[in-house]
């Protein structure tokens, strides 16, 4: 299916040649050096037409007026007569996050930065967590020993925090502030700034400790060897099941994939876990990419007593360019795809995906269950939690999720005609369980903070405490 794909890459940074020449290079891109201003310009324009045509919903979380005064603001902002591949995506990604949607976005430029880096390009020497209104040092690249890990960040050459968010912000799609910062947690502080504001060599920095204010002056690190070869993404993790002494513990993995080779893996946790038969199960959707709800599905009939859905309400809207899109990728004999090529461009229709059943009772797991979420639970991983909160099939532990579980989604996507970047949109609305439609995350039962700071896991040891005690 079908309703929410995933967002994010699923492979390491770490591999960041692979990414870049699979997933964030886009034809028309592969050796441009630069766009001449027209070409920006026109595709500026169909990029503004097509999202209104092909879009759920363009000002679901703004209002037309204020998308239209910052398309001009960015139209009035463009001097040069030829822009960098750098340079025209941070222009589009400036319109396009005005529609205030995770899933209506421009990738980061990932073909530019690996070039960046293979030409000797530095970066920012310390990465950032941001938790309660501050930015604290999460990793520390510089070699200054000074400076500990939870320090927090004031300012970077003369600006405050406040003012350099101010430049990164429109280059994140999000729905809110939250989220912006979860989004730049997950892709890495440094690799935002070079992107906001080029390479620079060095930075003084102010450091803020509970003893004292003190500035720094930093230099850069090389970009591969100096940062990426020195971090691990924190949503980089397999999947898995262990035990303790009361509890199984089930890493359910993004939500995306192999669906086969993913069934196979519950089925055999389930079998190991009915097994041993532990009174708890606690299942961990932290720091995940999300998917698509036939993962999600195949999980929760493992708990569920009788047939369930993903959604209380889901609806999308047709458009030519989204029928293109289908005839390219999908099986149009498809009842879902059917529906989208044969109802009229730019309605919006209700669709349903029908009922779940559950597992059969001798297979699925009666005990207590948990569930583990925090600010980086994305996508289809926070539908997912809403759904065993909703059906009151486990307990929610951890931290609000960055995504909404009632959101515009359903991502596809199309490519400018001169640049060749792609484009992102959500054709979909989905309204979780429960009918809220808050914009909000999903908020746990209880709550746990997940410190992205170190590698202790406060989470689930907070969780195991409650348990055992």
């Amino acid at each position: 299916m079908r309703a929410i794909s995933t967002q994010y890459p699923m492979h390491s940074i770490k591999a960041i040649l692979i990414l870049i020449l699979v997933l964030w290079i886009t034809p028309a891109a592969i050796g441009q050096g630069k766009f001449g201003k027209q070409q920006v310009l026109d595709d500026l324009e169909y990029m503004r037409k097509s999202l209104e045509e092909a879009h759920y919903n363009l000002y679901t979380y703004t209002t037309k007026k204020a998308f239209d005064q910052n398309y001009q603001n960015v139209l009035a902002s463009i001097s040069k007569d030829s822009l960098s591949l750098v340079e025209t995506t941070s222009l589009l990604q400036k319109v396009i996050s005005k529609a205030n949607n995770g899933h209506t976005e421009i990738n980061f430029p990932g073909a530019a930065y690996g070039q960046y880096g293979s030409s000797g390009g530095t970066l920012f020497p310390l990465e950032l967590a941001f938790e309660d209104g501050k930015a604290l040092i999460k990793k520390n690249l510089s070699g200054n020993a000074d400076l500990k890990i939870g320090s927090e960040v004031v300012s970077i050459n003369g600006l405050s925090m406040e003012q350099v968010l101010a430049k990164i912000f429109p280059l994140i799609s999000a729905e809110r502030r939250y989220f912006k910062l979860a989004k730049l947690e997950l892709f890495a502080f440094p690799r935002y700034y070079w992107q906001a504001f080029g390479e620079q060599k060095q930075f003084e920095v102010t450091i803020k400790t509970a003893d004292a204010t003190q500035n720094y002056q930093l230099g850069s690190v090389p970009v591969f060897e100096g940062f990426e070869d020195k971090r691990t993404d924190f949503w980089i993790y397999q999947r898995g099941l262990e035990f303790y002494k009361n509890s199984a513990y089930l890493k359910a993995g993004h939500l995306s994939g192999d669906l086969e080779a993913y069934k196979r893996f519950i089925d055999s946790c389930f079998t190991q876990i009915n097994r041993k038969n532990p009174p708890n199960l606690i299942i961990d959707l932290r720091n995940n990419l999300g998917g698509n709800d036939s993962f999600g599905d195949y999980l929760i009939s493992y708990i569920a007593n009788k047939p369930f859905r993903w959604y209380s309400e889901f609806s999308l809207k047709t458009s030519a360019i989204l029928k293109d899109h289908v005839r390219k990728k999908y099986d149009t004999t498809q009842v879902y795809w059917k529906s989208v090529l044969g109802n009229k461009n730019g309605s919006i229709y209700p669709y349903d995906f029908g009922l779940y059943n559950p597992q059969p009772k001798d297979k699925r797991y009666l005990g207590k269950v948990y569930v583990l979420v925090n600010r980086q639970s994305h996508s289809m991983s926070a539908v997912a939690a809403s759904q065993f909160q909703d059906y009151h099939l486990a307990t929610i532990v951890g931290e609000e999720t960055g995504d909404s579980p009632s959101l515009l989604a359903s991502q596809y996507s199309y490519f400018l005609p001169n640049t060749g970047i792609e484009v992102k949109l959500a054709k979909g609305y989905i309204v979780r369980v429960s009918g809220s439609k808050k914009p909000e995350g999903l908020q746990p039962d209880i709550y746990i903070r997940d410190h992205l700071l170190d590698e202790m896991d406060e989470v689930l040891e907070g969780l195991l405490e409650l348990i055992d005690n």
